[in-house]
């Protein structure tokens, strides 16, 4: 029998935590006792278990495992939180919605020894977990992740992969970056040519934006309705929502050259774009691309039943409409001032839609006052724009870059491998990132929703290579997400025990 641990290591951290002596041995005698409306979760954790234990957990109405939905835990710990309770002769995971309980089984894989996270069989280990207590709850409801896969595509099967590491660490939004200058990856059945055309380029920059230097290699993809599909379904049973985000009305070259109609000169012929930066080639804004718009995000919607449709929004250069006759024609009739605020204009008229039907659209935000009111905003580019659009009335999330953008260097080492050129984010101003801001009074703070990483994939081509730049920056922003703030050396202290886990995993982590 091991030593009894003097502290359990999680990540991120529990809200209370209690030990008492002893362990609860799962073995091939452990029944699981299912309760009404947990049958989900006991799927997932036969499922998270077996590949490593080989363990079967049979249902009993005796089982020495129990599930059970506590609706009287509401109130105190909402959706996600649970209770955990391990005795010597019992274990008894609790909470008020399923939700609750997928947390909870996360917990259970990290109390686990670390080889019970592997995919492959590991023997005769014992399978023993500390008896305690642990009351938990997050302390920020939106915790999420983005991948942009249009710059670099990446099979469904790695997406999966990439879903299962973010449920570990209670991440709750998968923020799916699907479409770009670069490329288009969403199947829209109206509209071919946007995967066909619009999914391939003829090879890719190596160095940064403006640099002049290319690959020569063709690269492409893009994803099937079923493989999405899928995806949603995979992500849910582990208490993960998928967001997609369908850029407009710029960061659409992809688009364009699927579509040329689409855009403020029809007659040109464009192909996608094989470098990073700004693209100055935008949508325009006659009916057509209303049109567009609109029947590809029906089929989004029909894809991703997530309540949050995310439609980019930021980086669009208005100079083609400001040389539109057009779009010149549709700011007077809009009674516009001029064709700059055709920006405004458009994500109104898209917001609307969404909105009619149910969803809440998400935008990324410049300045945190530009964004019509019935969006969430995600604020990136200064700390002051999460506090500006939340005194303005926006949901938002706080996903400011020198503390959430993964695709920053973790540090000055010149052998770190390609990333965006001039910033270093490191794991402890990820740790330190605090979503709300200080001067947020009460109200303000309040419609903050949370954070979330982002890994921009311009110089990202692999999943070692995402993996590297993921862990375990990821892991600090779950922290902080979930538990809120906590000191940097319990998080170091955390995070070494954690590392095992991760190790057992597989993951290309940072060293």
């Amino acid at each position: 029998m091991p030593a009894h641990p003097s502290a359990i290591t999680l990540v991120p951290r529990p809200t209370e935590t209690v030990l008492r002596p002893g362990y609860f041995t799962l073995d091939d005698d452990t029944a699981l006792s299912i309760g009404a409306g947990t049958e989900q979760a006991a799927e997932l954790l036969r499922t998270l278990l077996a590949p490593a234990t080989g363990l079967a957990l049979p249902p009993s109405p005796s089982g020495q495992l129990k599930l059970a939905i506590d609706s009287g835990l509401g109130g105190s710990l909402g959706d996600e939180g649970y209770v955990l309770t391990i005795a010597p002769d019992a274990m008894l995971l609790r909470a008020a919605h399923l939700t609750g309980l997928l947390r909870g089984i996360q917990t259970i894989r990290q109390l686990l020894p670390p080889q019970a996270l592997s995919e492959t069989p590991q023997g005769d280990t014992p399978w023993r977990l500390p008896c305690s207590e642990i009351t938990d709850q997050p302390r920020h409801p939106w915790r999420g992740a983005m991948l942009d896969v249009a710059r670099h595509f990446q099979p469904v099967s790695y997406l999966r992969r990439y879903v299962d590491v973010l449920a570990l660490h209670k991440i709750n939004v998968f923020h799916l970056h699907l479409t770009d200058d670069q490329g288009w990856r969403m199947p829209v059945a109206a509209r071919p040519k946007l995967t066909e055309i619009g999914g391939h380029r003829a090879e890719s920059q190596t160095g940064p934006a403006g640099s002049g230097t290319y690959d020569g290699v063709p690269h492409g993809g893009a994803y099937t309705r079923a493989e999405l599909s899928g995806l949603v379904r995979y992500a849910a049973a582990r208490g993960v929502t998928v967001m997609p985000e369908i850029e407009m009305p710029g960061h659409v070259r992809a688009a364009l050259a699927a579509y040329p109609s689409l855009g403020n000169r029809p007659e040109r012929t464009l192909d996608v774009w094989t470098r990073w930066g700004v693209c100055d080639t935008v949508l325009g804004v006659h009916d057509e691309v209303l049109d567009f718009c609109r029947t590809v995000l029906e089929e989004v919607m029909d894809v991703f039943p997530s309540p949050y449709i995310h439609v980019g929004g930021e980086e669009c250069p208005t100079a083609e409409w400001t040389h539109s006759v057009a779009a010149r024609e549709r700011a007077v009739a809009e009674g516009l001032p001029n064709a700059e605020a055709l920006h405004g204009w458009f994500l109104g008229q898209i917001g609307d839609f969404l909105v009619r039907r149910g969803r809440r659209p998400v935008g990324w935000a410049e300045t945190g006052a530009e964004l019509p009111l019935d969006f969430t905003v995600m604020t990136w580019r200064d700390p002051s724009h999460t506090l500006t659009a939340a005194r303005r009335g926006h949901p938002v999330i706080n996903a400011y870059h020198r503390a959430t953008y993964l695709d920053y260097v973790q540090s000055d080492d010149p052998h770190e491998p390609p990333a965006q050129p001039g910033t270093v984010v490191d794991l402890r101003a990820v740790h330190a990132h605090d979503p709300v801001p200080e001067d947020a009074d009460a109200e303000a703070a309040g419609r903050v929703l949370g954070t979330q990483t982002q890994l921009w994939t311009e110089f990202v081509t692999t999943p070692a290579h995402i993996e590297y730049l993921t862990y375990p920056r990821l892991c600090a922003l779950a922290d902080r997400g979930w538990s809120g703030a906590t000191d940097w050396a319990d998080f170091r202290a955390r995070l070494g025990e954690h590392t095992a886990r991760l190790d057992a995993l597989g993951i290309h982590r940072h060293p």
